[in-house]
């Protein structure tokens, strides 16, 4: 690892840490009803979307009520999707003429966007006009996100109040998230890409010529056509979507390049600001954490095995694309990290450091293509989706999925000392840990069962190479919807009928089969009375915590996939030494 990818990895952080804490304390006061500054602002129009909509902000919920009111928004955002998908042949700002979307695919997108997944079997600049990209998966973006931060401070509250049923009120959490966190970061950030270069226009295409015309072949070995005066290059309303992709942990590219598109990302400056959307609301929420449950100390102890974690597997992964390839190196013809599936102005450190990033969050975009990494190049990545993306994670998605872990961690603890175990003041007992350990196993079985069907029972055909790397292929790519992530290898043609409903059934079930545990946990919280701490209490909030924490993480998410990981990337590093 080279001193330019410490300063590069060293720098992303500080500047991530700096960002987060104000933006977390900003959050709380928004999710407490205190005044933030913009709500001299979009106050009104919270007031007025409330009336428009006949909702009573003031009107708790229950985890059941609170459940049923996000499914029912998801649902039906699942079907706008869908039939916005199918219909769009015939609808309005569609200046391509693209048909209506494969029902299969569109099945799979409209799952991938409600589920905060973003998985795109399917190049987007030729498959969805920019009706779609706009109106289904932009928007989309925006409520898959919201959903999850609503989720998490539903998960705050379980543990910050006592002896109530109530986690608050879930559309005015939705609200809130969207108008007052999402809606300005998404302006700022778009006005930001605008200015260096992203496009942000409904011209659907434009005709441009070509730098060297005598470079440009005919259409076929055979054709006696002379080559096309020009080129088209498709355009569109690009920033908006970007913006919203990365800063809600979304992932889904208005171009099939994704972040590695020069459109969408075409500057240096663009692809720190990216990078560090991706990471900035989930790191925030930490922040947010400690600020509502009214120990500071409880978010930082949680933000510092998150950043740790982070720090480490971002190392290994940039450490392991910094040498060259061994089989290559060893007869002479490469003696420099590879450049395959790279863009040059971002080279391996960059590419790195991305896959790390958009792995440890849900997001799923990348500026390079991790099937080209190295086999330690895309393991480690690959791990992180593997253990349960909780390493920051998803927005709100990251917040909740760690203190579930925290919940174990202090279970195991209570086991080592003979102690009830407790969490922020909450005693831990039989139904919290059932809860935990539901939601823990749910991933890795969506994941590996996926994984074992598409051995048995996948098209042949859909992975680019019969062997581990092929193995690879797949696993990662149930890996990514089992976790909720979206990214993928390439190399894997997944627009076949069994890819589609499998990936679509995998996405869905780690989504709400997750969230329904989760908010049963924090309505058996909630009724809790919070207790004080003794002299036998283990402390959630110090270095050794932290570090049971970590442990605990790493143990849970290795063990699991250390077997298929060996028939994976493992094997294929191996066979580079043979």
């Amino acid at each position: 690892m080279t001193i330019n990818a410490v300063m590069q990895l060293v720098l992303f952080l500080v500047l991530l840490l700096l960002l987060s804490w104000p933006l977390g304390l900003y959050a709380a006061r928004v999710y407490q009803g205190r005044p933030c500054g913009l709500d001299k602002v979009l106050g009104p129009l919270e007031r007025l979307l409330y009336r428009l909509s006949g909702v009573d902000p003031d009107r708790e919920m229950n985890w059941k009520t609170y459940a049923l009111a996000m499914t029912g928004l998801n649902a039906l955002g699942f079907l706008a999707v869908y039939a916005l998908e199918r219909l769009q042949g015939g609808l309005p700002l569609n200046p391509l003429g693209l048909p209506g979307v494969d029902p299969f695919v569109a099945l799979n997108a409209a799952i991938s966007f409600a589920t905060n997944t973003n998985w795109q079997a399917y190049a987007g600049e030729t498959t969805m006009s920019i009706l779609t990209q706009m109106l289904g998966l932009a928007v989309q973006n925006f409520l898959s996100a919201a959903t999850g931060m609503a989720v998490a401070v539903a998960v705050i509250r379980g543990i910050a109040r006592r002896e109530t049923t109530s986690l608050g009120n879930f559309w005015q959490d939705m609200t809130r998230s969207v108008l007052y966190i999402l809606l300005p970061l998404s302006l700022v950030l778009s006005l930001a890409l605008i200015w260096q270069g992203v496009p942000q226009t409904f011209t659907a295409r434009v005709e441009a010529a070509w730098i060297d015309p005598a470079a440009v072949s005919a259409p076929a070995p055979d054709s006696q056509a002379a080559p096309p005066a020009t080129q088209s290059i498709i355009l569109g309303p690009v920033a908006s979507q970007v913006a919203i992709k990365q800063l809600g942990t979304n992932g889904g590219g208005y171009y099939n390049a994704n972040s590695a598109h020069p459109f969408e990302n075409p500057t240096p400056l663009t692809n720190l600001l990216e990078v560090l959307a991706i990471l900035l609301i989930p790191a925030a929420f930490c922040h947010t954490f400690g600020a509502m449950v009214g120990d500071r100390r409880q978010g930082l102890a949680l933000l510092a095995a998150m950043t740790i974690l982070f720090a480490i597997f971002a190392g290994l992964t940039m450490a392991a694309e910094a040498v060259p390839n061994p089989a290559l190196a060893s007869i002479g013809v490469q003696n420099a990290p590879s450049l395959e599936g790279k863009e040059v102005r971002f080279g391996p450190t960059g590419s790195a450091l991305w896959a790390a990033v958009t792995t440890a969050a849900s997001n799923g975009s990348v500026n390079a293509m991790h099937d080209s990494f190295s086999p330690l190049g895309g393991l480690w990545p690959m791990l992180l989706m593997q253990l349960g993306e909780v390493v920051y994670g998803g927005v709100g998605s990251g917040l909740y999925g760690m203190v579930v872990f925290a919940v174990v961690t202090v279970f195991v603890a209570g086991l080592m000392v003979g102690r009830t175990p407790e969490y922020c003041g909450k005693k831990i007992e039989p139904f919290e840990t059932k809860m935990a350990a539901l939601i823990i196993l749910i991933p890795p079985f969506a994941c590996l069962a996926g994984t074992a069907l598409a051995c048995v029972i996948g098209p042949a055909d859909a992975v680019s190479n019969p062997g581990p790397h092929g193995f690879s292929q797949m696993l990662y790519a149930f890996s990514s919807m089992g976790n909720n992530n979206g990214s993928a290898f390439a190399g894997l043609t997944a627009t076949s009928p069994f890819w589609t409903l499998a990936g679509g059934l995998a996405m869905f079930v780690s989504r709400y089969w997750l969230i329904l545990p989760v908010l049963a946990l924090a309505g058996s919280l909630a009724r809790k009375k919070r207790l004080a701490q003794g002299p036998g209490t283990l402390p959630t909030h110090g270095p050794i915590f932290v570090g049971l924490l970590m442990a605990v993480v790493l143990v849970v998410g290795t063990l699991t996939f250390v077997p298929s990981l060996a028939l994976g990337p493992v094997a294929e590093q191996l066979a580079l030494f043979q």
